[in-house]
């Protein structure tokens, strides 16, 4: 128990012992004034129900602001949960847009690389055939000057050259 609990009760013991070894002087009547008359009542019981009276009244205010606590406490509880359960759905939409977006920029990538591939691959294609036709051109050429190498040999006024090493 609390402190101020044990203390109350404490009092209210005390209260009740003096009131125990003091009863015949609490059960006299005495002549008492209330303002409009006069009555003849023991002053001691008046004054011991006035202080159980207060002290019912304290006890219930103390139960009442215990109760009210509680129930606030309560209440703070349920919306720290209902606002926990907000940011946990907050965080997991957050968490899902990010992997909606995550995935959305990898197929774009691979999109990208994809598309990039494709025109690295035709335009190597395209090089592979113009290294061909280029490559043919040359060969072409190089057999035309050949062919007229040979032709200028042939028709050249002595005769053409032969070896004279094998003669």
């Amino acid at each position: 128990m609390r402190f101020r609990t044990l203390f109350l009760f404490l009092v209210l013991a005390l209260t009740g012992l003096f009131a125990l070894l003091n009863w015949p002087a609490f059960t006299t009547p005495t002549t008492l004034s209330l303002v409009f008359g006069t009555i003849e009542a023991p002053i001691g019981l008046i004054m011991l129900g006035v202080v159980f009276l207060m002290g019912a009244m304290t006890l219930a205010y103390l139960i009442y602001v215990q109760g009210a606590a509680l129930m606030e406490t309560r209440r703070h509880g349920k919306e720290l949960h209902t606002h926990r359960e907000l940011a946990d759905k907050a965080e997991a939409s957050r968490f899902t847009e990010l992997h909606n977006f995550l995935n959305a920029e990898l197929r774009a990538a691979a999109q990208m690389n994809a598309d990039t591939r494709a025109q690295i691959l035709t335009r190597l294609e395209q090089l592979e055939q113009r290294t061909r036709v280029a490559l043919e051109d040359t060969g072409n050429s190089l057999n035309a000057h050949l062919g007229e190498l040979e032709d200028r040999i042939d028709h050249r006024p002595n005769g053409p050259l032969r070896d004279t090493a094998a003669h």
